[in-house]
């Protein structure tokens, strides 16, 4: 996948943009859109060809544009199974990491540095271990 544009959903099968607006990711996700709170939505997804979770939408652009993806569970019950798939299906979808070290936890950290977008993943201590997996945009979109 090509992050330079934005990021594709498997289902609902749809393609959102870098640039998609708070009123136009509605118009796209529909009822599977949830608002959270000011410039944050969620929604339940099948995202890399059959991971089931969540994505959150961040509005932190200046210009109101979307500016980072969060991947995350309802629970976290099996940790490391949780940490284990996500790296598995953004492995196969990016190829390896550009950057792995130890990280916290217990968990690697990992990086990806690709067209249009940086990847992190890691686990860390916020009241407790706490997964982000998230795609964050570069540059001109």
């Amino acid at each position: 996948m090509d992050l330079r544009g934005g990021f594709t959903i498997d289902e609902p099968a749809v393609m959102v943009s870098w640039t998609v607006s708070e009123q136009e990711l509605s118009g796209l996700l529909g009822t599977a859109l949830r608002h959270v709170t000011d410039k944050y939505w969620t929604a339940r997804v099948r995202v890399l060809n059959g991971l089931s979770c969540n994505i959150g939408f961040h509005f932190r652009d200046v210009r109101g544009r979307l500016s980072e993806l969060e991947f995350f569970r309802d629970s976290y019950a099996d940790q490391a199974g949780s940490f284990d798939e996500f790296q598995r299906h953004f492995e196969a979808e990016f190829g390896p990491a550009t950057e792995h070290q130890p990280g916290t936890e217990g968990f690697p950290s990992y990086r990806w540095l690709v067209p249009g977008a940086e990847i992190i993943h890691l686990v860390f201590d916020r009241f407790g271990p706490e997964e982000h997996m998230r795609i964050r945009r570069r540059g001109a979109a």
